[in-house]
């Protein structure tokens, strides 16, 4: 859903990852300290910093969307490797957050929110406008710039819950804990044709081929186990192959990386 609010005013964000990231070892590294709440607050803020520098450095800047993107992931992995080392050398520090259940209410109710927000509002129809045809939004009365600075701050709240989804889940950040997932979110994005319901049909997807490598390990196919990194490769096999077949059929937004 942060990928649906930035690339849906048409701002590429492949940052995704790095966003995900840093919310997850601020998170756990501001709650071992200061408790859950202001540990949840510090890492969702961590994540809308770093989505503001990439609203900064595309629409201010206008460097290249996608290279700003791997920045983004870049910064992310080496600042959390320091800040892990840094703070916990040990990595040993149990993180209290809210159970597990919270985020996942929230994750369901997320994209039929925005569903109705972008069909229904005057703000999701102006966020549509801008994605669309920025040229043609500033004719309207418009101004992207404003437009997206709100998108990419909702990016930054939606990706930083995901990062503190992943520590709730294990109790303790550990480096790179978010082990892709930010390029899967992107591509159930891409599959989802940039709508908030589909998206959540192809994240519901990912999840079980997810938890299918899982299930599959040690299992013995025609008498041979196959090596554990095999089943390990399925989610990002089916990503792929979704991907080869189903991108060409999507409506991208025409705005899509336009200034």
């Amino acid at each position: 859903m942060g990928g649906f609010c930035s690339e849906r005013s048409g701002v590429i964000n492949i940052g995704l990852e790095g966003l995900m990231l840093i919310s997850a070892c601020v998170t756990s590294l501001a709650a071992s300290s200061f408790g859950m709440v202001l540990g949840l607050l510090a890492g969702i803020g961590s994540a809308v910093l770093l989505s503001l520098l990439h609203w900064l450095v595309t629409q201010i800047y206008r460097i290249d969307q996608v290279i700003s993107g791997m920045a983004i992931n870049a910064l992310a992995i080496g600042g959390t490797n320091f800040l892990l080392h840094k703070l916990d050398p040990d990595s040993s520090g149990h993180a209290p957050s809210l159970p597990p259940v919270a985020f996942e209410a929230l994750a369901c109710i997320a994209p039929f929110a925005l569903w109705l927000y972008a069909r229904g509002t005057r703000g999701g129809l102006r966020l549509q406008a801008v994605g669309a045809d920025p040229d043609k939004s500033r004719l309207a009365g418009l101004q992207p710039i404003k437009i997206r600075l709100a998108a990419l701050v909702a990016t930054g709240l939606f990706a930083g819950m995901g990062g503190a989804m992943l520590v709730s889940y294990a109790g303790v950040y550990t480096d790179g804990m978010t082990a892709n997932k930010g390029y899967i979110a992107l591509a159930a994005l891409i599959l989802g044709g940039w709508r908030p319901l589909h998206t959540l049909a192809a994240c519901l997807a990912f999840g079980f081929f997810m938890q299918l490598q899982i299930r599959l390990q040690g299992l013995s196919v025609l008498g041979v186990a196959p090596p554990a990194e095999l089943w390990n490769s399925l989610p990002y096999v089916v990503t792929i192959i979704a991907l080869a077949g189903f991108l060409g059929r999507n409506r991208t937004p025409a705005g899509l990386g336009k200034h």
